[in-house]
């Protein structure tokens, strides 16, 4: 098994198993925009390797993209499927090769997440996950119902509540978590109970209103992407799943509970070094990048004004989204309206569901 670390060790692994392929890649893509990843995937048909491509039937305003991206691929002979629209997103990012290599990736193939976000990736050779996650990929492909039958890999809506939920609940000492948003009733108030038994709770990302007092810092420099949770030092989660109720509920979200002490290790020490980089006030953006930012969310709060309290409050999402060093203006601007609209939706599908929970 071995974890792969972004920013830092770039497409490599990936390339390496698509080109390494003898028979098989089966891909399931959300978001997508690596030319070379593309380019790599085109020379396995070429040699014969029977390509298969999941791809989700919509992201935050890149359906064109994601379309165009079907075409191009069933052009050189990839065998392409599109997800269902029975869930609100199909997120999870999965690569397998030959059903005897396995990459569960919190971030997408794309140039942001793995140059510019931290995002972490599994590579294993385990029977048993892979042959789960073919399971998985076989059902999503053809629009069937899959039922989960290990506990260490968590597919939402499937059985990531409960796998989850348990995860924390079993904490003794500590708990180290990575997640862009925790918002999630029944989760904050585990995550509440192991606070009141004296573990040690530390979270980079942000939590909802409801905070139980626990304590946040933001990732300093680059963008936070990843979905992870460290516990007790020994186990860890990584997945695509936020402790949020849409992506634990509404959702296809992957991931996988491991032990292996090099991955866990490697994760705590790139938390603790996120952690201690967080504590200190830095401006990792230029003047001239931060009046760009501030320029695009003033224009797009007039663009937006119709849904203006839930605007606000997706933009001061937004704006930690875009604090990425190296963006020029044309994807500051798109990156701020990719986050706006997702919180947008988000907060929506949370205030739906808090007023079914109420009534």
């Amino acid at each position: 098994m071995k974890l792969l670390i972004q920013p830092g060790d770039g497409p490599e692994a990936l390339l390496a198993g698509i080109r390494n392929a003898r028979k098989s890649i089966e891909i399931a893509i959300f978001r997508f925009d690596r030319a070379e990843i593309e380019a790599a995937l085109k020379a396995a048909v070429g040699r014969g390797v029977t390509v298969h491509a999941l791809i989700a039937y919509t992201n935050r305003g890149g359906e064109i993209n994601l379309r165009k991206l079907e075409m191009r691929l069933l052009a050189v002979g990839v065998a392409v499927s599109r997800t269902a629209d029975d869930l609100v997103r199909y997120h999870d990012k999965l690569l397998i090769i030959d059903r005897r290599l396995l990459y569960i990736l919190s971030f997408n193939f794309t140039h942001l997440d793995i140059d510019h976000s931290r995002g972490f990736g599994i590579i294993t050779r385990n029977a048993r996950l892979i042959q789960e996650a073919v399971r998985l990929f076989e059902a999503d492909t053809t629009r069937n119902p899959y039922t989960p039958t290990l506990d260490n890999f968590v597919v939402s809506p499937a059985n990531a509540r409960k796998v989850l939920g348990e995860f924390i609940g079993k904490a003794k000492k500590e708990l180290l978590i990575y997640d862009p948003k925790i918002a999630d009733a029944e989760m904050l108030g585990a995550l509440a109970g192991r606070k009141e038994a004296g573990v040690v709770i530390k979270i980079i990302g942000s939590v909802s209103r409801q905070n139980p007092g626990l304590e946040v810092r933001n990732l300093a420099k680059i963008r936070l992407h990843t979905r992870t949770i460290i516990r007790d030092g020994c186990q860890a989660f990584m997945g695509s799943q936020s402790l949020r109720t849409a992506e634990l509920d509404s959702r296809r979200e992957v991931g996988v509970i491991v032990r292996e002490p090099k991955v866990v290790n490697g994760l705590i020490r790139t938390f603790e070094a996120d952690w201690a980089a967080g504590a200190v006030e830095t401006s990792p953006t230029s003047e001239a990048h931060l009046k760009d930012i501030k320029r695009v969310i003033k224009e797009l709060v007039e663009e937006l004004s119709p849904l203006n309290p839930i605007v606000e409050e997706a933009l001061k999402e937004a704006e930690a989204e875009t604090g990425v060093p190296g963006l020029n203006s044309q994807e500051i601007k798109e990156t701020v309206k990719e986050a706006v609209k997702e919180a947008v939706r988000d907060r929506v599908e949370e205030m739906v569901n808090e007023s079914r929970e109420v009534s």
